[in-house]
This record gives C-alpha cells, sequence and structure tokens, in this order.
C-alpha cells in the first residue's frame, strides 16, 4: 500500500471517529470537544494538499510504515 493510500484511510477514519464521538445523537457520544480533532485532521488534509507535505506521512515513515518516496 503507497503512503497516500494510508494517509486517506487514516485521515477518513479520524474523522468518521471523531465525529462519532462528538456528535451528539451518536451512540457513541462523549464530548462535544472531538469535533476540534475533526477540524485538525481536516486542515492538516487541506495544508497537505497544498504543500505536499503532510505530517502523518512523515510520522508514518519514522515508525516504519512506509518507505520514504
Amino acid at each position: 500500500m503507497t503512503s497516500w493510500q494510508l494517509v486517506r484511510i487514516i485521515g477518513g477514519s479520524f474523522i468518521l471517529l471523531s465525529l462519532a464521538l462528538g456528535v451528539a445523537g451518536s451512540p457513541i457520544f462523549h464530548s462535544a470537544n472531538w469535533l476540534w480533532f475533526t477540524a485538525f485532521v481536516g486542515a492538516n488534509l487541506l495544508q497537505s494538499g497544498f504543500t505536499r507535505w503532510c505530517l502523518m506521512e512523515t510520522i508514518m515513515r519514522k515508525l516504519g510504515a512506509v518507505a520514504g518516496n
């Protein structure tokens, strides 16, 4: 699997999970503060589209999950 695929899978999972934890109507609602995490992930995805640098990709490389491109 390529690094961009992993970034999208992890980013999408983070967004869906944080929405489930942050929206009051959800069966696993915890706190509305989880929506800040949703915004953080979305902002990072947006900036990576412009800068071609992604924090999650850097973290995955350091952990050895993907090879450097």
